[in-house]
């Protein structure tokens, strides 16, 4: 059976060709060695995480009477096949481009990853050493039957003679690699996986091998609307480690005695079972160490500190005079940190609201809102805390500013608060002025070095006024708001995109140009691609870049010859939202979190601003056009997915590359006088 087709490119088979592009990356000489790794960890951790997520889900579709689940996966055993089948693909081009392109070129630079079969005598002398030194012999298990595996952890087996199988679970806290004695100019690290290997064997008289397990990481809240929504939550999280097995990765030369056992005592099937190589977790890559003093990773980059803050001591005036867009990574996060520190001091600040969905460990933003709590200021702050897997840190955070008077509200049930907005309240001599920020990513300083957002500071009235109506449905003051000027998901914001895309289908019919522009992470929703699918037949010019999943189906004559999309996958993430509509040539743009999918804008609270400023929106449109023009990074997303580069230019920098050129000379105090990000 299709999954696939002509109308509509299966969701989850799009995430696994994206995927595949993070995968293209670590094969890209353009990117230093260590960057190239690094996307080999990208890659593993996305697909622990797809398995963990989506394969869940897929699971607990078959369960469902047969109408029902028709209606929204059909065939979901034959789905799961072909995902395997397309992951084992994906593998054994991981073990390719690790064997083939990676070890050789560590090799090259003298830092050899030396595998325990190939210890020399001194290598053996210092595994032994390690092994008794730093490796607990407590974490062994010895038994006939296969004790409890832990989510994610990744283990080692051995079966002996008596059919007792040997267990060893390798610490989350053990580094995974170990930098071996130098040799001459020559560097060797080997994984900690060979160090137990090695002593296991001699201990045993057989060999070990890597298995990892993914578990169901759905939290399976009973009844959301009853009861204390985060008292469940809190009560659900441990059960995350016990779920259901969606996937088990396993040593592609484990024997298949051993592997029948794994399969019958963890009642799995033979899709759920993964062969891989040798090694698992390549996640941990992320801390692959570099023992020479060569330069093998991107240089880092500075963000830039712009002009229109920097000299300003007052953040409020700064944000009165004019609109402020802040562009992350290329600048840096700090205004948004300085804004709520000047708040927090500010007397005549009264009132801060916020939403948070994911915050940092050790949060500067939240710190800043617990100095304005302590100072007896208003603070609102709505967390939510079905933002998966981070969940435990939100309740942490929440409970640490309700305990210094902030007002916390954690999450409603049904629906998630996936906005990034910011409202504030200062009063200077009896008039009270507003002061907001909208933004595509989220209140958090870590992600804003990695993820590229772009965030709208403004003392719009019209635009407050109608945040102040969001923050009221999330205060429970109103139920349904009013917005003209901006686009609230699930209120008025699939109404107000239909009505554009509708506008232009009009515009292209009177002979007008016509034509849509978007930047999205996915784009799922049947109803929207629909649309678009119309217009296309109308003549409307469709172009769309889409970093993950895209199901709608381009260069389709007769449905949707007149869209073009590509795919940025990159240094940095690509995570900003951006809609464009060409309105007969007055344009409008528009920003926002809310991706094309569903859940966005049916049963999350999302929001979107229109970009209103002549100078942000140049700055916008001149940004997606770096983007749209990019043919380092682009790949084209045709009828198949197959991920071919833009071709056709004679460009050697990329858009990112670009656009922090761009920025640079823009708003940076002096001039720019840049080396490429990659030199």
């Amino acid at each position: 059976m299709a999954f696939n087709t002509t109308e509509y490119y299966n969701r989850d088979l799009s995430w696994l060709r994206f995927n595949h592009r993070v995968l293209q990356e670590a094969t890209d000489k353009k990117n230093p060695l260590y960057e190239r790794i690094k996307f080999l960890a990208i890659f593993s951790s996305n697909l622990d995480e797809f398995f963990k997520v989506r394969i869940s889900d897929i699971r607990q579709i078959k369960q469902l009477d047969k109408p029902l689940r028709k209606k929204l996966i059909t065939k979901p055993n034959k789905l799961l096949k072909v995902i395997k089948r397309e992951v084992d693909e994906q593998q054994k081009e991981l073990g390719r481009i690790f064997s083939k392109e990676i070890i050789p070129e560590l090799i090259s630079n003298s830092i050899n990853l030396v595998a325990h079969t190939d210890f020399n005598e001194l290598q053996n002398k210092f595994s032994k050493d390690y092994f008794k030194e730093s490796l607990a012999i407590t974490d062994l298990n010895s038994a006939k039957e296969i004790p409890f595996i832990e989510n994610e952890a990744l283990y080692l087996v051995g079966q002996v003679k008596d059919d007792t199988l040997v267990w060893y679970k390798i610490d989350e806290a053990t580094p995974r690699f170990v930098t071996l004695p130098k040799d001459n100019d020559q560097h060797y690290i080997t994984f900690v996986d060979d160090i137990l290997k090695h002593n296991l064997k001699a201990e045993y008289g057989v060999p070990f091998y890597s298995i990892k397990i993914s578990r169901d990481a759905e939290l399976y809240i009973e009844n959301e609307y009853s009861g204390n929504l985060l008292d469940k939550i809190i009560k659900a999280l441990p059960k995350r480690q016990s779920g259901q097995v969606t996937r088990i990765l396993v040593d592609k030369y484990m024997p298949a005695v051993l592997l029948n056992r794994l399969r019958t005592a963890l009642d799995i099937y033979e899709t759920d079972i993964v062969k891989g190589g040798v090694y698992h977790n390549f996640k941990d890559f992320f801390d692959f160490p570099n023992p020479t003093n060569k330069k093998l990773s991107f240089n880092y980059l500075t963000p830039i500190r712009s002009s229109e803050f920097e000299g300003h001591p007052d953040m409020f005036a700064t944000i009165a005079e004019k609109d402020r867009l802040l562009n992350f990574p290329y600048e840096a996060y700090d205004p948004i940190v300085r804004l709520l520190e000047e708040a927090a001091k500010d007397s005549r600040v009264k009132q801060i609201k916020i939403t948070l969905y994911r915050i940092s460990k050790h949060s500067l933003v939240a710190q800043a809102l617990l100095k304005a709590a302590q100072k007896g200021k208003d603070v609102f702050v709505f967390i939510e805390t079905k933002a998966r897997f981070d969940e435990a840190n939100n309740i942490k955070w929440g409970k640490i500013l309700e305990k210094n008077g902030a007002n916390v509200i954690y999450s409603y049930p049904g629906i998630k608060v996936h906005s990034k907005i910011l409202l504030i309240k200062r009063v200077v001599d009896k008039y009270t002025s507003l002061y907001g920020y909208i933004s595509t990513g989220n209140f958090n300083e870590k992600t804003s070095k990695v993820y590229t957002d772009s965030g709208l500071l403004t003392a719009n009235m019209d635009v407050l006024n109608e945040l102040s109506q969001v923050f009221d449905v999330l205060e429970g003051k109103v139920i349904i708001p009013k917005p003209k000027e901006l686009l609230i998901s699930p209120f008025n914001m699939r109404k107000k995109f239909t009505q554009l895309i509708e506008t232009e289908i009009d515009n292209s019919k009177l002979g007008k140009k016509a034509y849509i522009t978007l930047k999205l992470n996915s784009l799922q929703d049947p109803e929207m691609i629909n649309l678009l699918y119309k217009a296309s037949n109308a003549g409307v010019k469709i172009r769309l870049l889409i970093r993950g999943i895209c199901c709608l189906v381009p260069g389709i004559i007769g449905q949707s010859e007149n869209i073009s999309i590509t795919s940025i996958v990159d240094r940095f993430l690509e995570h900003s939202r951006v809609y464009i509509f060409g309105n007969g040539g007055e344009e409008k743009m528009f920003l926002g979190s809310a991706d094309w999918m569903t859940r966005n804008l049916d049963h999350r609270i999302e929001v979107i601003t229109p970009i209103l400023d002549v100078d942000i929106h140049e700055k916008l449109r001149t940004m997606l056009n770096f983007q749209l023009n990019d043919t380092v990074k682009a790949r084209i997303i045709d009828a198949e997915q197959s991920n071919e580069y833009v071709q056709g230019s004679d460009m050697t920098a990329s858009a990112q590359h670009l656009i922090y050129q761009y920025l640079k000379k823009k708003t940076s105090p002096e001039k720019s006088s840049l080396a490429p990000l990659n030199s």
